[in-house]
Parts: structure tokens; C-alpha cells; sequence
């Protein structure tokens, strides 16, 4: 009983101390568990159906652009990492060594990786041949090691799920314009399957991905105002082509190196559906991405045929949506209601003895905790406009967030003050120079998030030196 009892103890608020409630809800609401090995963490059933379900998404948006699934070894030699000076340089200081195996001193240290574009380079280098073999679109779905410092499940933990895309291309021309069809993928991901608006652009060369020759990213905004990155799009020209002598005959029978991208996204995708959508209550969970959409609770299931009609409802419903029947005895109403609005299903159902005579359900909206009565016949396409409006709802309150924490500032003053006093998205100009970028986050503790595709023309002086500029950058603290 005491369990019981633990379980719907509120959880820390969240306007009082934001990650500890963010780890509350991990926990509570049964997505992930810390494991003996720090850093690293259990991914439960209901936050790796989560996962499933952005992954299956996803998975159906690359075949269609023709990208096919691979495998990649987990560990790779430390020569093949060094190949790319700037790529190895960026991830030393995360990754972890392999040095015995079987019992013996390898010859050589293995890395498990971080990333693989050094690996599938290597393939590549043996698989091309002609110009009429290109493209290459291969994608994995796998773990990577990183060695963090500051963990945070699924937003920072040392391993973490992902896919990681690597593609050559025959000319830079192609490459350049996949790069940007996988970043229209991911911002798809994002606002239309787990309803968070998205900042889309290029990032700085500081803040570009080791190796590449441009990195664009599809930026979120969380509840307190932090940004998170939702994924990111490489173009890497021929920078890991010419080390690792991916070469094809082109057209005219000449030797060429091909044009690469990679692309990825990852588990970090959970912990941007929590900090963007939960409350006080709990996880709060758009339709299409929620493992179940819809729950049923009765109410004295003992009690007349209300188990009996709570069942024929699962399975008239169940031809639609995702349902579960929590038919659990041991526990009350009560507490199944506090559960599911933790776990954040989008609609409960509740169904007694005077609802059967009535002919009339409760339903909840977990996203406003409003209840409507709605007659058993048209329950279906009930719950079927109300998927469409809680998923909308979801976006528009995040767009409605997006709006009111995105600030214009004309100076350091502005721009430090701003971030200070309403959190979020800090629209600027800038002068292109690294230094300027490195005093920004100096002083403000905001790294740039990256140079929006829609430029706007705020003024003519740089935000920090006060030179020309005639670019509009983002800043924003970070997760």
C-alpha cells in the first residue's frame, strides 16, 4: 500500500525547480530508470515505445526518399579515426578506448564509437566504383558512446539510441540539396508528429559538427526557456571523401571523390517531448506519438455488466487507436487517474453503472483536464476529432511559448538582460567573427543557436562589437 501511495505523492513543480521536476518525471512516469554504471540508463517499455514510435515514423520518411537501413560495427580502429584530423579532434575528449580483448593487449585501441562516419567512409571506399553506382543512402539505427562529463537521461547520457544517416553523392549539388531534404525531414518529425514548433538554420562554424563543411539543425524551445537541439544535417563536401579515398570514374572516366552528408537525431527527442509539453501532473503526450492514445478506466467494474461494456468498448475502439483497459482491481479509480495523466495519455474514458444507464461516458482531455459527456454512438468519431484538437492544442501552446520568449536585442545590454529576465530565443545581428560569438557566451552564458533560414534585418551594428553586420543569428542557453 505504501507504494501506492509513493506513486501519487505530486512530484516536485515544475516553476520551482525545473530539472529536479523533469527527473521526477522520467522517473514517475516509468520512461527510464539509472542503472550501476554511471551515466547510463534503463530505457523502459513505455518510454522505448515512445521511442518506436518516432523511430517508425521516421524510418517511413527515409525509405520514401530512398535512404536503406545498414549495420556498422560498434567498435572502430584508432587509425581509421585519425584520418580526419578536425573530426578526431572534436570527439577525443568523449570517447572511450577498447585496449583488451579475450584476456590479451590489443594491437591497437578500438573506440567504441561516437559517431561512425569514419567506419562507413572505410565501406564506401571499397563498395564505390562508377558514377552509376551513386548515391549511396544508407542509414543506421543503433547505440553510441560518448563520454559525458554532466549526464541527464536522454537528454545527456553517456549512451544513447539514434540513427545516424551517411550519404555520397555524385555531385556537391545533390549532396548539398539532401542535406537539406533530411533537415525538412526532421522539422517534420518534430512539429507534426511530437507538436513542437521548430527553429530551423544554418550553425556557426564554431558550433558546426566536427568535419563538416556546414551543419544545419532544427532547434526546439523548452518549458523554462532553454533550447534544445532536435536534430541535426551535415554537409561534409569531400572532407571525409579524400582521407578515406571514396572515389568513383565519373562521366568523362575520370577518378573523382564523392560528396558526403550525414544526418542524425536520437533519444534526446524524449526528453524535448517531456520539457515541452508536461505539468504538475505529469507527462503530457501528443496522439500521434502516445504508445496508448486512449485508456479506459471503469468505475465499479464489479458492479452490473460495466466490465463487460468497458471491454466492448477497448475493442470497438481498439480499430483505431491505441486503447488500454486498466481493469487493475487492486487499485481505485483515483489512483489510476493520477497514473494516467503521469504516463500523459491523451484521453481517458471513464464508464460505471449510471453512465450505462444514461447511455453517456466521461471523457478527460489530458491536455486541459477538461471533462465532456459524450453519448456511447458517437463516441468513435468523438475521440477521433479529439486526437486532432489535442494535437493542435499542443502545438499552438508551444508556438504560443516560442513567440512570447523570442526577444529582439540591439546591444549586450539588451541582449544579457533579456536572457535574464524572460528566458528563450534572443534575435540579434552579428558581424560573422568568432570573437564575438566566444563573448556572447562569455558573458551571457548563451552559445548561438544558429543563423535562421529567414533573415530579418534588425539593424546594421553587430550585437557585441558594434561593427557592420548583416547577419540576424538566434542565442539561447542550451540543454
Amino acid at each position: 500500500m505504501s507504494k501506492k501511495k509513493e506513486f501519487v505523492r505530486d512530484i516536485t513543480n515544475i516553476d520551482e525547480d525545473f530539472a529536479k521536476w523533469y527527473t521526477d518525471i522520467v522517473i514517475k512516469a516509468e520512461l527510464a530508470d539509472y542503472t550501476d554504471v554511471k551515466g547510463f540508463i534503463a530505457i523502459r517499455p513505455y518510454g522505448y515505445a515512445i521511442w518506436e514510435n518516432i523511430q517508425n515514423y521516421m524510418d517511413e520518411k527515409f525509405k520514401k526518399c530512398g535512404v536503406k537501413n545498414i549495420s556498422m560495427p560498434v567498435l572502430i580502429p584508432e587509425s581509421l579515426l585519425n584520418k580526419e584530423k578536425e573530426h578526431v579532434e572534436g570527439f577525443a575528449p568523449e570517447v572511450a578506448w577498447v585496449t583488451i580483448g579475450g584476456g590479451e593487449k590489443l594491437e591497437e585501441r578500438l573506440c567504441v564509437r561516437p559517431t561512425s562516419e569514419t567506419i562507413f567512409s572505410t565501406m564506401y571506399s571499397k563498395w564505390l566504383n562508377s558514377w552509376r553506382d551513386l548515391p549511396f543512402l544508407y542509414n543506421q539505427w543503433c547505440n553510441v558512446l560518448r563520454w559525458e562529463k554532466e549526464t541527464r537521461p536522454f537528454l545527456r547520457s553517456r549512451e544513447f539510441l539514434w540513427q545516424e544517416g551517411h550519404t555520397i553523392h555524385e555531385t556537391a549539388e545533390e549532396a548539398k540539396q539532401f542535406t537539406m531534404q533530411m533537415l525538412d525531414i526532421y522539422a517534420e518529425v518534430v512539429e507534426d508528429l511530437l507538436a513542437i514548433p521548430v527553429l530551423k538554420g544554418q550553425k556557426t562554424q564554431k558550433e558546426q559538427f566536427a568535419g563538416a563543411e556546414a551543419t544545419y539543425t532544427v532547434e526546439t524551445l523548452m518549458h523554462d526557456g532553454r533550447a534544445l537541439q532536435g536534430a541535426t544535417s551535415h554537409y561534409f563536401g569531400q572532407n571525409f571523401t579524400k582521407p578515406f579515398e571514396v572515389t568513383f570514374q565519373n562521366r568523362e572516366e575520370k577518378q573523382e571523390y564523392a560528396y558526403q552528408t550525414s544526418w542524425g537525431s536520437s533519444t534526446r527527442l524524449l526528453g524535448a517531448v517531456i520539457m515541452a509539453h508536461g505539468d504538475n501532473r505529469g507527462l503530457k503526450l501528443p496522439p500521434k506519438v502516445a504508445p496508448i492514445q486512449v485508456v479506459i478506466v471503469p468505475i465499479a467494474q464489479n458492479k452490473g455488466n460495466v466490465l463487460e461494456e468497458a471491454q466492448k468498448m477497448k475493442a470497438e475502439l481498439s480499430k483505431k487507436f491505441r486503447v488500454e483497459l486498466d481493469d487493475r482491481s487492486n487499485y481505485t479509480p483515483g489512483y489510476k487517474f493520477n497514473h494516467w495523466e503521469m504516463k500523459g495519455v491523451p484521453v481517458r474514458i471513464e464508464i460505471g453503472p449510471k453512465d450505462i444507464e444514461k447511455g453517456e461516458v466521461i471523457i478527460t482531455r489530458r491536455d486541459t483536464l477538461e471533462k465532456i459527456s459524450v453519448k456511447m454512438e458517437e463516441l468513435a468519431p468523438k475521440v477521433e476529432k479529439l486526437m486532432q484538437d489535442i494535437q493542435e492544442n499542443m502545438y499552438q501552446t508551444c508556438q504560443k511559448r516560442k513567440e512570447e520568449k523570442t526577444t529582439i536585442a540591439k546591444n549586450m545590454e539588451e541582449l544579457e538582460k533579456n536572457l535574464n529576465e524572460n528566458q528563450g530565443y534572443v534575435k540579434t545581428m552579428w558581424c560573422g567573427s568568432r570573437e564575438c560569438e566566444d563573448k556572447v557566451k562569455e558573458v551571457t552564458g548563451a552559445p548561438s543557436r544558429c543563423m535562421p533560414f529567414e533573415q530579418e534585418h534588425l539593424s546594421d551594428t553587430c550585437v557585441c562589437c558594434g561593427k557592420k553586420a548583416d547577419k540576424m543569428i538566434v542565442w539561447g542557453r542550451q540543454y
